[in-house]
């Protein structure tokens, strides 16, 4: 059994989506801002993540930015449900740079990147831990 890892910090300051139809800019940091988004293997699991989401949950994206240890988006939910969208989209990522990180042989860090997302899943008083790895949000994908 594993414990839950989490990659992005909560969404203990939520956003309000008053405009269920609007366009919104968000921004959200990997937890401890850790610099993990500096291997083009991971970035390309950012890339996947968002086309991922623009097919099967109906994002439109109109301008993203990655940064080494955040991202920021101008979006929409084509679906009306922009807070769930970007919970998946956490969810979603945060499972797969996981899996990216603990099976890239040559990654020098993973040992402590993993300690460090374990770490951040243990700490984090506003969110439920679960039995293997897991987004920050404790809804289902």
């Amino acid at each position: 059994m594993k414990l839950a890892c989490y990659i992005f910090d909560s969404m203990s300051r939520k956003y309000k989506f008053h405009n269920k139809t609007g366009l919104y800019f968000v921004s959200f940091a990997t937890v401890y801002w850790i610099d993990v988004f500096t291997r083009q293997r991971y970035y390309e699991v950012l890339a996947d993540s968002i086309n991922y989401c623009r097919k099967e949950k109906g994002m439109e994206l109109y301008c993203y930015c990655f940064m080494p240890s955040h991202i920021h988006f101008i979006f929409r939910s084509a679906n009306e449900k922009p807070m769930e969208l970007l919970r998946d989209f956490k969810r979603y990522t945060s499972k797969r740079m996981i899996e990216s990180i603990a099976n890239n042989t040559q990654e020098s860090r993973k040992e402590w990147l993993l300690w460090m997302f374990k770490k951040a899943g243990k700490e984090k008083g506003n969110v439920t831990p679960r039995l293997g790895y897991s987004m920050v949000a404790s809804a289902s994908l």
